[in-house]
């Protein structure tokens, strides 16, 4: 349904830095890169970022978030570890969610401009 989704950030670097490290074990890259912009993953980019003078503030009671599909648990993992070593913080760690449903494996962080993301896994390993 959806084609792409863009966010804007103040530091584009900083963004650069944090999403080429926590988006690399999901298998996304960034395929796309000016002084102002990114643009994330697979054969296409989906997920493209650029710099902002006024991002939209981050609110944690809008339960705006980005989840990004996995291609294992161990993804989801390594996801966890290196948005937390490129300067995320932990919105909560990589495990099953049966209140989500059966075999939702996921890890939850927010980037360094206060947006919330998500790796998923539904797969039973």
């Amino acid at each position: 349904m959806l084609n792409h989704v863009s966010i804007g950030v103040r530091d584009i670097n900083r963004a650069k830095r944090f999403y080429d490290a926590a988006l690399q074990p999901l298998g996304y890259r960034c395929l796309d890169a000016s002084g102002t912009s990114l643009g994330y993953g697979g054969d296409v980019s989906v997920f493209l970022i650029d710099k902002a003078e006024r991002p939209v503030e981050a609110d944690a009671g809008s339960h705006l978030h980005f989840c990004f599909d996995a291609p294992n648990r161990g993804s989801v993992d390594a996801f966890h570890a290196a948005a937390l070593k490129a300067g995320g913080s932990d919105n909560g760690g990589p495990g099953l969610r049966d209140n989500y449903g059966p075999n939702y494996y996921a890890a939850f962080v927010v980037d360094p401009d206060g947006y919330r993301i998500e790796a998923y896994c539904g797969n039973a390993s």
